[in-house]
């Protein structure tokens, strides 16, 4: 299962609600500057068509408020046709109240705005093309604003023009920024949700793991005791008899039993096992995964050059797990042969490094490694064979061995002892995952059985 199993596309319905709102807002506003306009400047305007255009937008609101339900969520059509009469009632009412010399021309760039925001890239295109349409009209056929002195307000051709071609710079500006900004939240939110349910699935694991191990623990005094049953009946049996067969078969499906609960948990053998493990136990827990996927995966452990402090134990966390499998898969999927795994320690810190011989990061994303959704593998299942991608395993993996306080640097055939291909160093300050020696293991006392 990979981590973005279960995902849906990321949809851009937005609620009818929101829009009805804004519409309040623009048509409020819009009252206003006619109003003060008419009233405190004493401009001459066409009250009678100025006001018609801002009730058909009252109108349009309250059919909406009256014909849908307030949880409704357009579609995206039906999002784009709203917008595309926003634009159309506010270039009417432009063209009543002087053109682009109204000052209140740039609001055009609002539908636009928001259909960059939630709208495909196509209908964005579509809607922003009908605004350049209707600002290019308005421009040249518009009532001009004159005052009560017959005074025409107009700006200079020069000026006319430049302000349109700011507006239609603008908007696309506006628009293509709105768009990359959203698409980067959205990516990233995306991403921070496969990287908790890959957590949870990993802490599911661990729990998993103890309660298998405490069945095992539990079971495995009555299935001893079924055994040694077994065993002195088959000694008293005709070895000939039906008898003699029922009781050899309840003894082998005994060992069945224990081997298992063995199998099953072999990641949990005791309590303190589940909770800290030696360092190299953890990183080969992490790389087992991929061990048989055709390549050759070398571990090396040693301590760093200069010092001589033994193993330490680590904490077996999710997230150091799961992160440093991520690193090893990708390793591993974009190696020729091998993947090679330095693990290091001293008193004051734990180094992992990962180094394959394949191509390496390419100079345009290695960069940017570690961004989620950074790029598109074609022929991924050439690269990948028979091989289910964890679909987000850099950024995922950065994220948290990150939570755990590590630092992660990228490089390219990185030293002696690394493969010349692509590199990972992973850091952490010992303190930070290693266990604490002080704490002594307190016995936890008589064993209580399980409540299902």
């Amino acid at each position: 299962m990979s981590d973005t199993e279960g995902f849906r596309p990321r949809t851009s319905a937005i609620r009818l609600r929101t829009l009805v709102l804004l519409r309040w807002v623009a048509i409020a506003g819009q009252l206003m500057a006619i109003t003060i306009a008419q009233r405190l400047y004493d401009l001459q305007l066409e009250l009678g068509l100025c006001y018609l255009a801002v009730g058909v937008s009252v109108l349009g609101n309250l059919v909406a408020v009256w014909a849908y339900p307030e949880n409704k969520r357009l579609t995206e059509t039906e999002t784009l046709l709203m917008l595309i009469f926003d634009v159309l009632q506010l270039c009417f009412l432009l063209s009543l109240t002087g053109g682009l010399s109204n000052p209140f021309a740039l609001l055009v760039l609002a539908p636009v705005t928001i259909s960059a925001t939630v709208l495909p890239i196509g209908m964005t295109a579509i809607l922003g093309a009908i605004a350049v349409v209707l600002i290019t009209l308005t421009a040249m056929f518009n009532l001009p604003m004159r005052t009560m002195n017959g005074f025409v307000l107009r700006l200079p051709e020069l000026f006319m023009f430049g302000y349109w071609l700011a507006i239609l710079i603008g908007g696309f500006f506006i628009a293509v920024y709105t768009r990359r900004v959203t698409d980067e939240i959205h990516s990233m939110s995306e991403a921070l949700q496969a990287t908790q349910m890959a957590l949870a699935r990993e802490q599911k694991l661990t729990d998993l793991g103890g309660v298998v191990a405490a069945a095992a623990h539990e079971l495995g005094t009555p299935l001893a005791t079924i055994k040694l049953v077994s065993r002195e009946l088959m000694e008293e049996l005709p070895k000939d008899g039906d008898l003699h067969d029922d009781a050899e078969l309840i003894a082998e499906q005994a060992d069945r039993c224990r081997d298992i609960l063995r199998s099953m948990g072999r990641a949990g053998k005791d309590d303190v096992h589940l909770r800290h493990a030696p360092l190299e136990t953890v990183v080969r827990e992490a790389a087992e995964p991929h061990m048989a996927r055709g390549k050759v995966i070398r571990i090396d452990v040693a301590p760093l050059e200069g010092t001589e402090v033994t193993q330490p134990e680590i904490r077996r966390q999710p997230e150091i797990i799961h992160g440093v499998r991520n690193l090893v898969q990708n390793a591993v999927d974009f190696s020729r042969t091998e993947v090679r795994i330095r693990v290091g320690w001293s008193a004051e810190r734990i180094e992992l490094h990962i180094s394959d011989d394949g191509r390496g990061y390419s100079a345009g994303v290695i960069g940017r490694l570690g961004d989620p959704f950074m790029g598109r593998r074609k022929r991924e299942s050439k690269q990948r064979p028979g091989y289910e991608g964890m679909g987000l395993g850099l950024f995922i993996a950065k994220t948290l061995l990150e939570r755990t306080g590590a630092a992660l640097t990228f490089a390219n055939g990185a030293g002696r002892d690394e493969l010349p291909g692509a590199h990972v160093r992973v850091t952490w300050d010992a303190t930070l995952i290693q266990r604490d020696a002080s704490q002594e293991t307190k016995a936890l006392g008589p064993n209580q059985p399980i409540e299902i």
